[in-house]
C-alpha cells in the first residue's frame, strides 16, 4: 500500500519504519517549521533504525519532506496523522487541498478530529478513521533510531462514515495491527487513554516533576490508591457522557486490558499496573509536558464541553482543568477543543 505518515515524532517514526519493514511504500511529512536533528537525519538518509526486543532492523523510507504536494498524491492510499492533537485542526486544514477521492485518513489518536474533515468527506468520498491509541508505544533514542517499548494486542478504531466501514476494514487489515472496530469515532475519542492517565497522572505529579529535574517516571510512582480515586471518578464521568450519547461505556482499565492483554480473563487493573511498572515510558520531564498542554485542552475540555451540552455532571473533569490552569497559569478552555454540535449530531446519526 502507498502510505504517507504525517508527523516525524516518536509515533510517526515507529509506524513509518514498521510499515516499511512490512513491505509498504512509506513517505513522511513534517508539518512544523522546526528542523531538529532527527528530522534532518531522516531527510538526508531516508532510513530509520527500529529496535524491537533488542533486535535492530533498518527500514527504508521513500521520501521525507515538508512539501505537502510531494507526498500527498493521487496514488496515496492511506494517510496516517501522527501529530499532537493541539495541531490537528491546522494540519487537517493544510492537507485538505491535497486530498484525493477514496483515500483513507487514519488519525492516531483522534479526539474527534473527524469534525475537521466533514466538508470534504462527501465531496471526495473520504474515509476518516480515529484510533483510541497508537499500536506501538515507543521513543526516539537518537536521530534516526526509535525503540519499541510496547505493542498493543488489539487496536480499536472508529470509522466515519459507516457506509465505508467494510472498505476501511479490508484495507486497514493489510497493516496487520489487529484492528477491531467500534460503533463510532466518538467512542474512539473518549476511550483515548491519555484523557484519563496523562491528565490525572501528570497534574498529581507536578511537585515531583519539578523537584526531580527530569528524573521522574510517572507511571511507576503516581498511581497510589488516593490518586486512583481521581482516575475512577474521571472515568465514571467519561462513561456517563458516553451513555448519554447512546454509545458503549467501558472503564479505563477494561479498555486498557482489551488493547494490551491476550488473556481477557485477567484482572484489568493488574494489566494496567503491569504496563506502568514494566513497559511505560519515563517522564514527563517538565510540568508543562504534552501530557498537560495537549490532553487537558483537547481531552478534558472536550469532555467538559460534552458534559455541559448533554447536562451530564463533570465535577472531577472541571476540577482538573481548573487545577491545570492554576498550576501553569494558563486558560486551557480558551485554547481548548470547541465542538460543532451540528457535526457531532451528524456523526451520531450515521
Amino acid at each position: 500500500m502507498n502510505i504517507t505518515v504525517i508527523g516525524c515524532g516518536n509515533g510517526g517514526t515507529a509506524i513509518a519504519a514498521d510499515l516499511s519493514l512490512k513491505g509498504h511504500t512509506v513517505k513522511m511529512l513534517k508539518t512544523s517549521d522546526s528542523y531538529n536533528p532527527h528530522y534532518m537525519y531522516l531527510k538526508e538518509n531516508k532510513k530509520i533504525t527500529l529496535v524491537r526486543n533488542g533486535e535492530e532492523q533498518l527500514a527504508d523510507i521513500n521520501e521525507v519532506t515538508t512539501d505537502y504536494a510531494k507526498v500527498l498524491t493521487e496514488d496515496t492510499e492511506l494517510i496516517i496523522i501522527f501529530v499532537q492533537t493541539n495541531y490537528h485542526k491546522n494540519v487537517i486544514e493544510n492537507i485538505c487541498p491535497y486530498l484525493h477521492s477514496n483515500q483513507i485518513v487514519l488519525v492516531e489518536p483522534g479526539y474527534f478530529a473527524t469534525e475537521f474533515f466533514m466538508p470534504l468527506i462527501v465531496e471526495k468520498n473520504l474515509t476518516i478513521v480515529e484510533a483510541e491509541s497508537s499500536p506501538i508505544d515507543c521513543r526516539i533514542s537518537k536521530p534516526g533510531r526509535v525503540e519499541v517499548l510496547f505493542e498493543n494486542v488489539r487496536n480499536p478504531l472508529g470509522v466515519y462514515p459507516k457506509a465505508n466501514k467494510d472498505y476501511a476494514e479490508e484495507r486497514l487489515n493489510e497493516l496487520n495491527y489487529h484492528f477491531t472496530y467500534l460503533d463510532s469515532v466518538i467512542e474512539a475519542a473518549l476511550h483515548n487513554p491519555n484523557l484519563i492517565v496523562h491528565t490525572v497522572g501528570s497534574l498529581m505529579s507536578t511537585p515531583r516533576i519539578e523537584k526531580t529535574n527530569g528524573e521522574y517516571w510517572m507511571y511507576k510512582e503516581v498511581f497510589t490508591p488516593s490518586v486512583w480515586n481521581i482516575v475512577e471518578s474521571l472515568d465514571k464521568e467519561k462513561n456517563n457522557v458516553l451513555i448519554k450519547l447512546g454509545l458503549k461505556e467501558k472503564s479505563y482499565v477494561d479498555a486498557c486490558k482489551y488493547r494490551n492483554a491476550e488473556d481477557l480473563s485477567l484482572d484489568s487493573k493488574q494489566i494496567f499496573m503491569n504496563y506502568a511498572l514494566n513497559y511505560s515510558p519515563k517522564g514527563p520531564f517538565t510540568s508543562d509536558s504534552r501530557f498537560v498542554i495537549e490532553d487537558v485542552p483537547f481531552g478534558l475540555v472536550l469532555l467538559e464541553e460534552l458534559g455541559q451540552h448533554l447536562q451530564v455532571e463533570t465535577k472531577t473533569c472541571t476540577t482538573l482543568v481548573n487545577l491545570a490552569d492554576l498550576l501553569l497559569q494558563k486558560d486551557f478552555r480558551k485554547v481548548g477543543r470547541k465542538i460543532d454540535f451540528d457535526k457531532l449530531q451528524l456523526v451520531l446519526a450515521d
